[in-house]
């Protein structure tokens, strides 16, 4: 991959119309298969099916083949949750959209693969309306989630922390309306992720990145693009920094606060990444947008054919962006394996 000339891999992309469209068209699908799930309760009074998040999760069989919809009522939830890879096609809901009163809450800290307050390791996953944190505070790396399935999305969540915020491992996501909250790196990893109309809120009292992507080399059809967003912040801080050598972030069309920094952009302390690293911006607007002093190696892109490698790699095919289903069948009347009991947790 050439640098000089902008010359850049022959690769798709959508932007925001293309983007809204494939989301659309994915959560109007009318398919059974998509509108029907088993409904499990959570609820800390015990008038659910069950008191912990975890609990519900656990009670999906393994090789899970059902949509499973976890609706959770509002509460704080102090569990450190994990949705393991044998079970896919999960759903996690809170009650209302706008509303961050379903609460997940750990304060673990020191290992990014192991501090982690939400997990989740299987495919095909949906989050809505969830608020996710780490409650331990600035100083050591603390994640709230860490998203290592491939197909998951996350819809109006909100996910706080300070470092490494949000781990986003490996595997191909999609944030809409999502607000993500911290000072070091807090979105950081490899996966190949869309993030669209997020609010993305930095704690950085200097020059704290908002993205830390972590690819490797020009193989890997990795990367982070935000599409239509919202940065704003309490002091400064920088759009981000090459973690890999072929680093890989685009923002398009976000509104930058005159929070970012003129520079923009780091290379870790490594002029060489430079040179592979691919950052880049195009149409954002706002005080912190502004390119007039931007690092010399930033790409700023002039049309939509410009922007890297989403369409097909990340947000195909579109069906695995789900909405709430239509039918929703109680845990206590579904025609299910004998492995899918309901065993209420004791209070």
């Amino acid at each position: 991959m050439e640098f000089h000339g902008y010359t850049t891999m022959v690769v798709v992309i959508m932007l925001a119309t293309s983007y809204l469209l494939v989301c659309s068209e994915a959560e109007s699908s009318s398919s059974s298969q998509l509108s029907t799930a088993i409904l499990i309760k959570v609820d800390q009074s015990g008038k659910g099916d069950y008191m912990k998040i975890q609990d519900a999760i656990d009670a999906v069989p393994s090789k899970n083949s059902q949509r499973v919809f976890i609706l959770v009522k509002p509460g704080m939830y102090k569990e450190k949750i994990v949705v393991p890879a044998d079970k896919p096609f999960i759903t996690i809901s809170g009650r209302k959209p706008a509303v961050s009163n379903t609460i997940i809450t750990g304060n673990d800290y020191g290992d990014i693969f192991k501090s982690p307050t939400f997990t989740v390791f299987a495919s095909d996953f949906v989050a809505r309306y969830l608020t996710i944190q780490n409650t331990y505070g600035s100083g050591a790396k603390a994640v709230a989630l860490r998203v290592e399935g491939d197909r998951a999305a996350f819809l109006g969540c909100r996910i706080k922390s300070h470092q490494d915020t949000l781990l986003d491992d490996v595997g191909r996501h999609y944030y809409k309306n999502c607000y993500i909250e911290g000072d070091t790196d807090f979105i950081c990893g490899n996966a190949a992720s869309l993030f669209e109309k997020c609010h993305l809120h930095s704690l950085s009292q200097a020059n704290g990145a908002i993205t830390a992507q972590h690819r490797q080399s020009a193989q890997e059809n990795t990367g982070f693009t935000f599409v239509g967003c919202k940065i704003t912040g309490i002091k400064s801080a920088i759009l981000g920094r090459s973690w890999g050598a072929y680093a890989r972030v685009v923002f398009a069309q976000t509104y930058m606060s005159s929070v970012i920094l003129p520079n923009g952009w780091e290379d870790w302390n490594d002029p060489s990444r430079q040179r592979t690293s691919y950052f880049a911006e195009y149409k954002c607007y706002g005080p912190g947008a502004s390119s007039d002093k931007r690092v010399s190696w930033l790409r700023t892109l002039s049309s939509e054919e410009d922007v890297p490698y989403l369409k097909n790699s990340i947000m195909g095919p579109k069906s695995w962006v789900r909405s709430k289903p239509t039918y929703l069948t109680p845990l206590s009347k579904a025609s299910i394996s004998t492995s899918f009991q309901k065993q209420r947790s004791s209070p």
